[in-house]
């Protein structure tokens, strides 16, 4: 006989994260410091990890400490290859259950100036970041037989952009690469998505918002009409987190407002 839950009940049991940690690359603000708070909401105590992470008071922390849950900053600059792995070689013994790897960076330069010193940046930072610490967390997940790992991609997985070579690049990469986890790992008991951003109101996306004609020209091609919020990408990476989404592997989830239909 099955238990009667009331429809709150049966909402948290889906979607609930209490007694897991998950760690946020690029938690300091921004969409980082969206998916730190909506995770902690759900139940989750957070690590949360920025190249400037304070150790003291920071956003991150007076969000996921106002949810009733632990917060623990750790600092790393993704483009140093020996910090990413001291990085993963710390988080490897720490029992994570949840991988956001959110932590990223765009340089916008035309392709024919695009520097090789830009391209390494972005390729550094975006991809070989997030395939190391992927690689190391994930083996200790694949020893305990469960746990979730989401990427960071981009609408740019699907498309070329412009004067965004390197990042353009390394989100087509990042979705290859959350595919090749996932046909390894799912059967492991791991789930390896993707999140796909469009156009979100961050620091990133501030100079095209105050260029009048090129925010118009971006409104106009999104069927919702706006500009996303932070939050909106950070529910979808709950999502992707939670038990409900236990049956999805390999996805690359757009989060567009319609960007990609048009």
């Amino acid at each position: 006989m099955s238990v009667a839950t009331t429809p709150a009940e049966f909402a948290h049991s889906l979607l609930g994260l209490e007694g897991k940690t998950a760690v946020v690359t690029g938690a300091s603000q921004g969409i980082g410091l969206a998916i730190a708070e909506t995770l902690a909401k759900a139940g989750a105590d957070i690590i949360g990890v920025s190249y400037d992470m304070s150790d003291g008071p920071s956003d991150a922390r007076t969000a996921v400490e106002a949810q009733g849950r632990t917060f623990t900053p750790l600092r790393a600059d993704f483009s140093v290859r020996a910090e990413v792995t001291k990085l993963a070689a710390d988080l490897a013994g720490r029992n994570v259950d949840i991988l956001v790897n959110n932590g990223g960076t765009i340089r916008r330069t035309p392709a024919a100036v695009h520097s090789d010193e830009d391209f390494d940046y972005v390729m550094d930072v975006n991809l070989r970041a997030t395939f190391i610490l992927s690689r190391e967390v994930g083996r200790t997940m694949l020893e305990r037989g469960s746990g979730k790992i989401v990427n960071s991609a981009s609408m740019l997985s699907f498309q070329g952009g412009i004067n965004v070579p390197g990042y353009t690049s390394s989100k087509s990469a990042i979705a290859g690469l959350t595919k090749a986890l996932a046909n390894e790992w799912a059967a492991g008991g791991i789930n390896v998505n993707a999140v796909a951003p469009g156009y979100v109101a961050t620091a990133n996306t501030h100079d095209l918002r105050q260029d009048a004609a090129r925010s118009k020209s971006i409104l106009d091609r999104i069927p919702a009409g706006r500009w996303a919020e932070a939050d909106d990408i950070a529910r979808v990476v709950l999502f992707l987190c939670s038990p409900i989404s236990s049956y999805v592997n390999g996805a690359i989830l757009p989060v567009d407002g319609g960007w990609l239909a048009r």
